[in-house]
């Protein structure tokens, strides 16, 4: 068995989504062929990269494997595009909510620019809706958003759907009920969609809460929570290794998120040959 790119991909949609069942949705393949394919990358490396439970994680071998795997399929794509279009030319103008920009797409903007020089690429961060309202006016040839619906954007190429979690610290979460006092939330300033989801779900549970710290930065939201102002909501793909989700009975059950892309000029071949490389990277 040889490292092809299909094994590539169910490993490293495995590492990040940690269910076998995510990542056949992310890749389009049944769930079952997503397992064997990890079978077989650890028989023929000799070695467990991935620690089954009810939540797959890595293990420290499935961590370094999981760089190497990133970097071939990265080459991979990068030779791919720039044999298939080699002279692409003009400007893309690309709005995204800066959180993806962070945990995401920074490496994916760096690779584009490498591979197509004479491409232009004039990049925006901010808040969903005035990404949308921005593209609506033409200020934008392409922009990823999040949706409470499908439905919201029905012209949008879907990437993923996943359920939000609340995130902060277990050890902390009691402190926030104590007294009756309205709980601590860390949130992106109006308009954003993870902002009205949180609020809307704890006042249909009767759940007084209190804004603490607002940031449009995912940095910013992270550095509160992790300093133990309150907690937050965020896309399983998006918590980082150093906060939990807090599994309590008290605080409400959150929807699922989903993410969309939506592009402008469906003839533009620079526009085209963007929107297909960010896809790729996404959903590897």
């Amino acid at each position: 068995m040889n490292l092809d790119t299909l094994t590539l991909q169910c490993f490293l949609s495995v590492a990040s989504t940690g269910s076998f069942t995510k990542a056949a949705e992310h890749i389009g393949r049944t769930q079952s062929a997503v397992s064997q394919q990890i079978c077989k990358l650890e028989n023929l490396l000799g070695q467990s990269l991935i620690q089954r439970g009810k939540v797959l994680v890595l293990t420290n071998e499935g961590q370094i494997f999981e760089a190497y795997a990133r970097k071939i399929l990265a080459m991979h794509l990068e030779v791919v595009d720039r044999f298939k279009t080699p002279n692409l030319t003009g400007q893309i103008r690309f709005g995204l909510p800066e959180d993806f920009a962070t945990r995401f797409l920074a490496d994916v903007l760096v690779d584009f620019v490498r591979i197509h020089p004479r491409i232009f690429l004039n990049i925006e961060c901010d808040l969903t809706l005035n990404l949308f309202e921005r593209f609506k006016k033409n200020e934008f040839d392409m922009v990823l958003v999040k949706m409470s619906r499908p439905e919201d954007f029905p012209n949008g190429i879907d990437v993923w759907s996943e359920k939000l979690e609340w995130v902060g610290d277990k050890n902390l979460l009691p402190t926030f009920f104590d007294n009756h006092k309205p709980l601590p939330l860390i949130l992106s300033p109006h308009p954003c969609v993870y902002r009205s989801r949180a609020i809307k779900a704890l006042e249909d549970a009767n759940i007084k809460w209190q804004v603490v710290f607002s940031s449009p930065s995912y940095n910013g939201t992270i550095a509160a929570v992790k300093a133990g102002l309150g907690i937050t909501i965020l896309p399983k793909i998006m918590i980082p290794n150093q906060l939990q989700i807090l599994n309590n009975t008290i605080l409400p059950a959150l929807s699922d998120t989903h993410i969309s892309l939506l592009k402008r000029d469906k003839n533009n071949v620079a526009i085209a040959s963007f929107e297909e490389f960010v896809l790729k990277k996404l959903k590897h």
